[in-house]
């Protein structure tokens, strides 16, 4: 065995996608994510929508687990009424991701959400979301950066303890903090940039999107967190 843990991440589910002569339903992911993940020292697994009392029997088979980037989160997961500016639903990924993160807080396991996936820690512990904000999303379909300030004392300030600038694209964010999520980065004009769980497990969330850049420190920090010992 090469002791490499196993780091689950989850995926898109798209009604039509194409490649070479094909044009078919497709669960799919940046590449970004798997090769992070490598290159961080784990091995990475996609993990497509499937039936939410599957999760459990997911997570058991995981060291890691990353809930990937993506569409908006269904404003009634918590308790908003829709914004006409929030994005089309996705319905199979709200219900598949939100079980796999409790199944993830329930095991013990590593947990690293990334955009829509911290979003949908925050939901997954009660907390709301800003249904848009302004000046993280300036292109359609281009990254832009933007700097983040880490919060002395958090994990997050432990593996990167500067401030430092970020590929991001979100229009939405936290709102209320879940129940004992802490902030652990801020931009500058006050969006909260990152949580995490205090505690045992290793628990993070950050807005920004690691696998667009060559800062591996905090997905190696999952790798480290999920090998086992």
């Amino acid at each position: 065995m090469s002791g490499r843990p196993l780091i689950g991440v989850s995926t898109y589910l798209e009604a039509a996608a194409a490649w070479g002569q094909w044009e078919l339903e497709a669960a799919l992911l940046p590449a970004g994510y798997p090769r992070l993940v490598q290159r961080a020292g784990g091995l990475a697994t996609m993990l497509p929508p499937d039936a939410p009392e599957h999760a459990a029997a997911t997570v058991a088979r995981l060291d890691g687990l990353v809930i990937a980037g993506g569409p908006d989160v269904e404003p009634y997961r918590y308790g908003a009424e829709r914004d006409p500016r929030t994005g089309p639903p996705a319905a199979a990924r709200d219900a598949w991701e939100l079980a796999l993160i409790d199944a993830a807080l329930a095991a013990g396991l590593p947990l690293l959400g990334v955009c829509r996936g911290m979003q949908l820690l925050n939901v997954a512990l009660g907390g709301t979301l800003v249904q848009h904000i302004d000046g993280h999303a300036e292109v359609p379909g281009v990254f832009g950066r933007h700097p983040v300030k880490p919060v002395p004392g958090t994990l997050l300030a432990e593996v990167v303890p500067e401030e430092s600038s970020v590929p991001t694209f979100h229009h939405q964010a936290v709102d209320r903090l879940g129940r004992d999520l802490v902030p652990s980065a801020y931009a500058a004009d006050g969006t909260v940039e990152a949580v995490e769980l205090p505690g045992p497990t290793w628990v993070m969330g950050v807005q920004w999107h690691p696998e667009m850049a060559d800062d591996l420190r905090v997905m190696r920090a999952l790798v480290e967190a999920a090998t086992p010992h």
